[in-house]
Formats: C-alpha cells, structure tokens, sequence
C-alpha cells in the first residue's frame, strides 16, 4: 500500500480519538479513563462471560484483570465463577454499576448529537453513511481465518449451522451423511485435510475445509459465512487461506462442488478465478462443479 493511504487513516485515527475525547482521563467527566468506561459498556445490564470480554475487545488476560479489579475496587463490577460450570468466569455490574453505565449511556448520546447537531440534514446523512461504510471495511479487515480441529467446539458450531442453512435452501432438504457429501473430521485433519475458522471479534463467522483427493488435488468443503458477516469478505478469506495451504503442501488443483440454490456461492467460486468443469462426482445435492489451477 501506497505511504499517503497509511499516512491518511493515521490522520483520521488522529481526528477520531480526539474528537470523542479517547485521550481525556476522565472519558466523558466519570472519573475513570476510557478503557474503563468501554468495558462497563460490554458488561452490560445482562452481564458477560470474562472469556467472552477478553475476545470482543482484543485484551490480554493481564490487562483485562487489570481493568476488572479497577471496577471491583470501585464498587461498580462483581466476577465470580459460573453456576452450571466453575471453569467459567463471569462479570455483571453491581446496583452502583448500572446507575454509571446509565450515566453513560446519557452523556454518549449527548456526544454522538452533538456531532451531528452542527450539520445540515444532508451533511448528517453523508456522515452517518460515511461512519457505516467505515464499520463495514474496518470489520472486514479484523476478519481472522485460523486452522482449527473439525471436532472443537466452534468447528462443531459453525458446521452445525452450515448444514441447518442447506437443509433450509436445498429444495429436497439436506442430509449431511448421505453419499458423496459425506466428509469425516479425519479426512478434515492433518495431512489428509485441514479445516479452517473465520472468525471476527473472537467469534466464529465462518469455515471452510480442504480435502485432499491425492497428492496434485484437493476439495473444497464445507464452504460457510454467518448471515450477519456477509458482506465483509469472509468467504474470500477463507478460500484464499485454503489456496495457499494447498500449494503449501505441493496441491496443483483445486475443486469443489455446489447446488444450483446456492447462486452467491457460484458468483464467489467464478470471481476467485474457479471454472465450470465437468461433472467429476456423484454428489447427490450438487449441480455445478468447479476447478482452479494453482
């Protein structure tokens, strides 16, 4: 990337931080800075899991109990171990804690309308689509796809979901175990294959496998994005990770298969460079097949 586009998004990070006052010691006149303000945020009225905190905002376990110590201290948090699992920390806000985080709430909008209030109605509306596309764009870039085994705990989610959607979009439902569209978390597991999770934030938003079919050619399999993740390119993450491990491990080609009611999928696979190919399994739910080579 280009110097001026590096020296432009540290020019707006600059304008962002002082604006909403992310540098003052005392975040909007509470007392406390604004990393401790943000937490009482993800807390929440319903409280959270500490492992759940630690993951949505990017901290380090030491900083995080940094933080939560702080808002003990205080009188405002409370972290104990969760009833149905003592393995599982948990934080909620004490009565002191929900009368800040009401404070908060307050003096926020008050911020978030006084940016707005010095503008004209369409100015308000450039900005307001301006802040969205930012969102959108910098999400995708927080996008992570990550090796994991097919039989963890998340895998097991995001598969769990993949084959609910089929089951909902196929005309004739889906079964997951019936012929050709059967994989096994072995034939997912290095070196005979791999399975990859996209995820965002800390949580899982996609996946995607690689098989491999003999030494030059691999599959792609269980191809998934989270409805609300689409959009940000998680897909195409996800497929480029399954192409460079692929050519890692000496793979030619790729292929994969997919049914005629999955039309976004087929515009994904011919945009990455994939082609219309001849049929080259009995997969009873496919209807297109596709091949790359590397």
């Amino acid at each position: 990337m280009r110097p001026d586009q590096i020296r432009e998004v540290r020019r707006f990070n600059r304008l962002v931080t002082q604006r909403v006052g992310a540098l003052d010691q005392s975040y909007l006149s509470r007392g406390r800075p604004v990393s401790e303000a943000r937490l009482i945020f993800e807390i929440g009225l319903d409280g959270a899991e500490v492992r759940a905190l630690r993951d949505a905002l990017g901290l380090d376990s030491g900083y995080l109990s940094r933080l939560l110590r702080s808002l003990e201290a205080q009188g405002l948090a409370e972290v104990g171990r969760q009833v149905s699992d003592a393995r599982v920390r948990r934080v909620g806000l004490t009565g002191k804690g929900r009368a800040e985080l009401a404070a908060y709430e307050r003096l926020s909008d008050d911020l978030a309308q006084s940016m707005l209030a010095a503008l004209e109605a369409p100015q308000r509306e450039r900005l307001l689509a301006a802040m969205g596309e930012v969102a959108r764009l910098i999400r995708a870039g927080a996008v992570e796809v990550r090796l994991e085994a097919p039989g963890a705990a998340e895998a097991r989610r995001c598969l769990g979901e993949y084959f609910a959607e089929l089951a909902r979009r196929f005309e004739a439902g889906f079964d997951p175990a019936k012929g050709e569209y059967s994989v096994s978390d072995e034939e997912m597991t290095p070196p005979a294959g791999f399975f990859f999770v996209a995820r965002l934030d800390g949580r899982p938003v996609g996946c995607g496998a690689l098989v491999r079919i003999d030494e030059a050619t691999g599959e792609i399999k269980r191809m998934w994005t989270a409805p609300d993740a689409r959009g940000l390119g998680v897909a195409k993450r996800i497929v480029a990770k399954i192409e460079a491990t692929a050519r890692d491990y000496g793979m030619q080609t790729l292929r994969l298969d997919t049914n005629r009611a999955l039309k976004e999928a087929q515009a994904l696979y011919r945009k990455l460079g994939f082609e219309d190919v001849a049929r080259f399994n009995d997969n009873p739910y496919a209807h297109h097949w596709f091949g790359k080579r590397l």
